[in-house]
């Protein structure tokens, strides 16, 4: 996001990145719904299922601790420091450094996990978890396919942090929705004949299409020189690595949520797993189009405006952003809330997906999405602290947190089962949100928390009036039909009620952006 100098045109650019991720997220989770859909349809939520979840645990802990997920939180900041105190080519020998020894990291390590990932999954599913031989064996077969996409998403989040660094957005947005067609295109194709293994494969086509082959194409557009340079003792190379090393060796619930409801789930029985993520995957979508979308997009503005030395105004951004995802992730918990049962009936109730695995995916679903505000408070309150190249603090909160929650989910999952851990995760996470808050607050004396108390008790109470109106207008049947019918009629009333309480009840902040993005020029216009 290039730096102007115009105040005012800040919040309507940050809207704007926003709104293009939001719609690319929106997009992706639509995939997501049908990709999820294909998988239940195909291969339902038994044995099979659990083990292409688990197949994903330990690609998905190389990415974490390559800080894969979060390349732009570390670097950003960084890229952005050298390109306005430095000049361009240093920032790009900068990139070149960080770019050339992460990726021979990458692959590096890779290579090691394929070769031990029988002895991982085992130890990990077998000797802790409660998977059989055969599930065992293809949770093995599995995992050794998806591991090498994680080179293509590292490699490829490098390269997209230097273009929103830019201000340049596109392939960021692109990225999440050709993996998707490519787990879609995967499933379709072989999926029939190969079940799981055929949407391993899509994954690890669609991360080389998606995440590294958009940002190639990308930054060839933009002329964006892709030098690598293996500098593994070079000090600017160590200083991104002590940036970027709380986000490779903490753990949060942001990520280890998910881990302990594979680790712990694996425990209760066949089945769990796979109805723990699919109502994870329905959840995480208000989560990425609100929370996600507007975090990565604050961070570029807001690392600028802490190298400018512009601090009233990092605040400023930083509290309507807060406030504006707090407000909308209470609409969208509310709403899947209310239509988990007829949301779950219309997506997976059909081919090897059952009555009784929808009515327990539905039952979770209701417990994560009470989660929703916290998560999406999580992720937008971390940037106060990202965007001042203090990664330390907030993941050094995070990990005590998550080493704290530990015996939660140990004693929940035992006492209630798979409803257990789901709301073992609620609870840590509405904590986590919570105290990074009053960290950010002690520490950098914003946000205000009268505020976002204020925000979160008026949308809270609009909310609840939605999901009334939207529970009194689901006429009552089974099936198909009736849960489209449900859906219809429960989200009109669930609409009308929520826009009519923001327009009675609604916070500047929130008429604000929504104005924007309804008429981007009006909405300019009244700032």
């Amino acid at each position: 996001m290039a730096d102007s100098g115009d105040h005012g045109s800040r919040p309507t650019r940050l809207t704007a990145a926003a709104l293009l991720l939001a719609g690319s997220v929106l997009l992706s989770r639509v995939l997501g719904y049908a990709r999820e859909a294909i998988l239940a349809h195909q291969i339902g939520a038994g044995a099979q299922a659990d083990a292409y979840r688990a197949a994903f645990q330990i690609p998905d802990m190389l990415n974490y601790f390559l800080a894969g997920g979060a390349l732009s939180i570390a670097f950003i900041p960084l890229y952005s420091r050298a390109r306005t105190q430095r000049g361009e080519a240093e920032a790009q020998r900068l990139f070149a450094k960080v770019l050339g020894t992460m990726t021979a990291i990458a692959v590096t390590a890779t290579a090691l996990l394929w070769w031990r990932a029988e002895a991982l999954v085992r130890f990990q599913f077998g000797e802790f978890g409660g998977f059989d031989a055969a599930t065992l064996e293809l949770t093995v077969r599995l995992t050794r396919i998806v591991l090498p996409a994680q080179v293509f998403f590292v490699v490829g989040g490098l390269i997209r942090a230097v273009l929103m660094a830019r201000g340049s957005f596109v392939s960021q947005a692109l990225a999440p929705v050709l993996y998707n067609l490519g787990i879609i295109a995967g499933g379709l194709a072989v999926g029939a004949t190969l079940g799981a293994e055929g949407f391993a494969w899509g994954a690890l086509v669609g991360a080389a299409v998606g995440p590294l082959g958009m940002a190639l194409l990308e930054a060839r557009r933009h002329g964006l020189a892709l030098r690598g340079r293996f500098a593994l003792f070079d000090r600017e190379l160590w200083h991104y690595l002590v940036v970027a090393a709380p986000l490779m060796i903490g753990v949060t619930l942001l990520t280890v949520d998910e881990w302990f409801d594979r680790w712990f789930g694996s425990r209760l029985g066949t089945g769990v797993v796979a109805q723990l993520g699919y109502a994870r995957q329905l959840m995480q979508a208000p989560v990425a189009v609100v929370g996600q979308a507007l975090a990565t997009a604050a961070l570029p503005t807001l690392s600028h405006l802490w190298t400018e030395g512009r601090r009233e105004e990092l605040d400023r951004v930083l509290q309507d952003t807060l406030r504006v995802g707090l407000g909308l992730a209470l609409l969208a918990g509310g709403a899947f809330f209310a239509f988990a049962e007829p949301i779950v009936e219309l997506l997976f109730r059909h081919g090897a997906f059952t009555a009784a695995d929808a009515h327990g995916v539905a039952v979770l679903l209701r417990v994560f999405s009470v989660a929703v505000p916290a998560w999406v408070t999580q992720q937008i309150a971390q940037r106060a602290f990202y965007a001042r190249g203090d990664t330390w603090r907030p993941m050094l909160l995070g990990s005590a947190i998550t080493l704290a929650a530990v015996p939660l989910y140990w004693v929940f999952g035992r006492s209630h089962g798979a409803v257990g851990l789901a709301s073992a995760g609620v609870i840590a996470m509405t904590a986590n949100a919570v105290l990074t808050l009053a960290l950010a607050r002690r520490l950098h004396r914003s946000p205000s928390i009268t505020a976002l108390l204020m925000t979160g008790g008026r949308t809270a109470l609009i909310a609840v009036a939605a999901v009334g109106a939207a529970t009194w207008a689901q006429p009552v049947g089974e099936g198909r039909f009736a849960a489209l019918l449900a859906v219809a009629l429960g989200g009109i009333a669930f609409a009308a009620v929520a826009l009519v309480g923001l327009a009675l009840l609604g916070d500047a902040p929130m008429k604000a952006t929504l104005r924007r993005a309804i008429s981007p020029r009006r909405g300019q216009r009244n700032e």
